[in-house]
């Protein structure tokens, strides 16, 4: 991505202005995404209420299922919570109380969260070892996808007792590129919420 000069300067601009709202209270930060996982996690147990015709069919050729989208969440979950449960196992004790989130973290958290009117902030290309499979098992992905959001429930509640900044977690891009644990979530939940859109829609196109 590249830049004019007067691009830098918005850019330093934004970067400025993020810096605004970038420090939480840690109980709030984590009333919240805990807020936002069991709205996911509710969604997710309605599903497996739905007829399997529509969990599995594509609305269009380009298009993914429901039951492909819920593979590509799934996807991520292997690949980041495995990571911070391991974290917090070692990671010691901290009573403080705020975090601060990192520019790099909420860039990445504000190009992936909806908008509160439900538009997505823009459209990405999944990386290919994240594209699902063309045959899914949709009763499997479903009841994995749960379990990931209660084990993602938990964590939230072990990170209370730790340092939301000072843990740093691999992304999925590369082992180089670290995010604390409390952009992580932060992170890692707004992907889901997205992709939650994208299935209602799916879904929509389905039915009609």
């Amino acid at each position: 991505m590249v830049f004019t000069k007067n691009g830098q300067a918005q850019l330093i601009e934004f970067c400025i202005k993020l810096e605004i709202v970038m420090e939480y209270y840690k109980s709030d930060l984590i009333a919240s995404l805990e807020k936002d996982v069991q709205e996911v996690l509710d969604t997710a147990k309605h599903l497996s209420n739905l007829p399997s015709i529509d969990i599995n069919t594509r609305p269009d050729e380009k298009s993914w299922s429901v039951a492909e989208i819920l593979a590509h969440l799934n996807f991520y979950c292997a690949h980041y919570l495995p990571l911070i449960d391991l974290q917090l196992k070692t990671a010691p004790p901290s009573q403080k109380n705020n975090f601060k989130s990192g520019w790099l973290g909420n860039y990445f958290t504000n190009i992936m969260k909806p908008r509160a009117d439900l538009s997505i902030p823009s459209k990405m290309k999944s990386p290919t070892n994240a594209i699902p499979p063309k045959e899914v098992d949709a009763s499997k992905a479903l009841l994995d996808f749960i379990a990931y959001q209660e084990q993602t429930i938990q964590l939230l509640n072990k990170s209370k007792q730790v340092d939301l900044q000072r843990i740093k977690i691999a992304t999925s891009l590369s082992k180089l590129i670290k995010l604390s644990l409390g952009d992580t979530f932060r992170f890692f939940i707004a992907h889901q919420q997205r992709h939650f859109i994208q299935i209602n829609r799916t879904l929509e196109r389905v039915r009609k």
